[in-house]
């Protein structure tokens, strides 16, 4: 393999940090290496975006500007977030490719020369319909999201790693992952 990468998508719950449920800001904690991950791609200057469903936004649960403030503090250069509860039937809510497409328009990205990082199979997904690679972490739900669909689903990852860390490494490892 020898492709560039234009962004990275990182899921929020579960795979930068978090649990596989929801914690909303003030609670949520970073795994210990997201952050040296982020700053590992933004230094190979790949831009690194959030791409999270938050439903509890739409349930009045928690604030959109709250996720937004944490998230850009985290180190993100820009946020998309889906607000909405799955009974909306709106576009951008995971696995839709709404929020992929968004950044897309806004950034000039070729989806097929950018990454998605995620726990669940929803992630995976989005990634594949939009022509991302796909990249499955085993942390947050992970470990069950792969035992339930990697056997019955036409949607595959592209790598399956253990972290966020040790799929950014297998990235670097197994092709030429610079920006534009």
């Amino acid at each position: 393999m020898n492709e560039t990468y234009q962004a990275v998508f990182l899921d929020r719950d579960g795979t930068i940090g978090g649990s596989d449920h929801i914690e909303y800001p003030g609670d949520f904690k970073l795994f210990h290496y997201t952050k040296e991950v982020i700053q590992i791609f933004k230094s190979r200057n790949i831009p690194v975006f959030s791409f999270t469903n938050q439903p509890g936004i739409s349930r009045g649960v928690a604030a959109e500007t709250d996720f937004f403030i944490e998230l850009k503090a985290f180190g993100f250069d820009d946020v998309y977030l889906c607000p909405h509860h799955h009974s909306e039937g709106c576009e951008c809510r995971k696995p839709s490719t709404g929020m992929l497409k968004k950044a897309a328009r806004e950034h000039h990205l070729n989806l097929s020369k950018c990454v998605v990082f995620g726990d669940r199979w929803t992630d995976i997904v989005a990634a594949k319909t939009a022509g991302c690679k796909a990249i499955l972490v085993l942390t947050g739900s992970g470990k069950a999201s792969w035992d339930q669909n990697h056997t019955s689903s036409i949607f595959q990852p592209d790598h399956v790693s253990a972290t966020l860390k040790e799929g950014m490494t297998w990235l670097f490892e197994h092709t030429n992952a610079i920006s534009r």
